[in-house]
């Protein structure tokens, strides 16, 4: 059986500590993404997600796009992202996306998706006319690809990666002992396992966890040790937030200091960076893992 965190009733009500605050999205530059997302009918995780430095990405005329709709198969406990049933995806949203992001003008794109497990191939034609539509489009635009979980399906996940993204992620999302608490539709071997064979392909890697789930130190200190065994470059390391009362609750909010520690343990452990903080989430600051 296993041992889950008991996590105390006054956690969801516990008060954020001011190393958690962020700024309101507003600003020119704010205001022109969300016209453009409004205007190609496109969906991004920053919203999907309730990720908290939503106003300092758009801000700052960025932001991470989000394919294949914004209904997802899984029902992780941790995401703010609908679950449900799909709807067909749409076969021109490559290029809507590609139009967006050659208009935005940006160096560096950060392309995801919802988990597509109905479909055969996982999604991963619409993946790869993406980047592929992208590339042509805006040649001098570098891209990560943040992909899901294929459920091991090898096929699907080459054709992901094989259109010419310079940074391929795949987020752990947390330690081993928590997978059936968080994503009890996933598996962490099987996700150690996809990021080894991206490394294999030739890619440069990337993975993300929450912490503030109830995981140990020493359980966070493993995970890093497993990554480094599989290939993984880049980590990023971020607090937890409860995105709403139907998600897992907050077992504890992490101080700065204790982020400040893990990157200096996942340095030590062969990882080539580690962008560690509390607001911290795995698209933040991507610009700087390109050519890490």
């Amino acid at each position: 059986m296993i041992e889950l965190p008991v996590i105390p009733e006054e956690a969801s009500k516990r008060k954020k500590p001011d190393w958690l605050r962020v700024k309101l999205p507003i600003g020119k530059e704010y205001a022109k993404v969300r016209k453009l997302v409004d205007q190609y009918k496109l969906h991004t995780i920053c919203e999907s997600g309730s990720c908290p430095n939503m106003g300092e990405c758009w801000g700052a005329g960025t932001a991470t796009f989000m394919i294949l709709g914004n209904v997802c198969t899984r029902s992780c406990s941790f995401c703010a992202v609908a679950t449900g049933r799909p709807p067909e995806y749409d076969l021109e949203e490559p290029k809507r996306v590609a139009e967006a992001i050659k208009l935005m003008g940006v160096k560096h794109a950060v392309i995801t998706s919802v988990n597509r497990d109905e479909l055969k191939d996982r999604g991963a034609e619409i993946w790869y006319q993406t980047v592929v539509e992208t590339k042509k489009l805006s040649p001098e635009t570098t891209i990560e690809t943040l992909i899901p979980d294929v459920k091991g399906n090898w096929e699907a996940l080459y054709r992901m990666i094989d259109a010419g993204q310079e940074v391929v992620s795949h987020n752990m999302e947390t330690v081993e002992r928590l997978y059936r608490r968080v994503r009890p539709q996933a598996k962490y071997q099987r996700s150690l396992e996809e990021i080894k064979r991206i490394k294999d392909y030739g890619k440069r890697t990337k993975t993300g966890i929450m912490l503030g789930l109830g995981e140990t130190k020493d359980e966070v200190h493993k995970a890093m040790d497993d990554l480094a065994e599989h290939g993984l470059d880049i980590l990023t390391l971020g607090q937890y937030l409860q995105p709403t009362k139907m998600h897992i609750e907050v077992a504890e909010f992490i101080h700065p200091d204790a982020f400040a520690a893990y990157k200096e343990e996942g340095l030590k452990r062969g990882l080539k960076y580690v962008e560690s903080g509390p607001l911290v989430r795995s698209s933040y600051h991507a610009e700087r893992h390109v050519n890490v």
